[in-house]
């Protein structure tokens, strides 16, 4: 499965691996899953750790657009953890899309990228 989810921090933080190419069946798991924690614990805070991730189908990519609109000041914080040049421009690209504080992360510092997103 190119995303995996993991609850950390009591459901306050949802980090969500991506490998591969996402497609839009992706989402069908991604979003239930991130619509509940919102309703049990208010806002989140998400890393986005891409490292793995090659790409997205132009449904998947129109599935994110859809989220991205739907939860525009859902995410407190989102970190984006990846290896690659193409997923730190990501980092700012999706900027406008939300009312996160955004910030990238170099896939050898994904600690600190826990720690950023726990701080208060």
């Amino acid at each position: 499965m190119p995303i995996r989810l993991d609850e950390e921090g009591g459901g306050k933080m949802l980090v969500v691996h991506v490998s591969g190419t996402l497609v839009k069946e992706d989402y069908a798991h991604f979003v239930p899953e991130f619509e509940r924690l919102l309703r049990e614990h208010g806002k989140l805070r998400l890393l986005f750790d891409m490292t793995g991730l090659q790409g997205w189908e132009a449904g998947a990519a129109w599935e994110d657009l859809k989220f991205g609109v739907k939860h525009f000041a859902d995410i407190e914080r989102l970190a984006m953890v990846g290896d690659k040049k193409w997923q730190q421009g990501m980092a700012m690209f999706c900027k406008p899309f939300t009312k996160a504080a955004v910030r990238y992360f170099d896939h050898a510092d994904a600690a600190g990228a826990r720690k950023w997103l726990s701080e208060t």
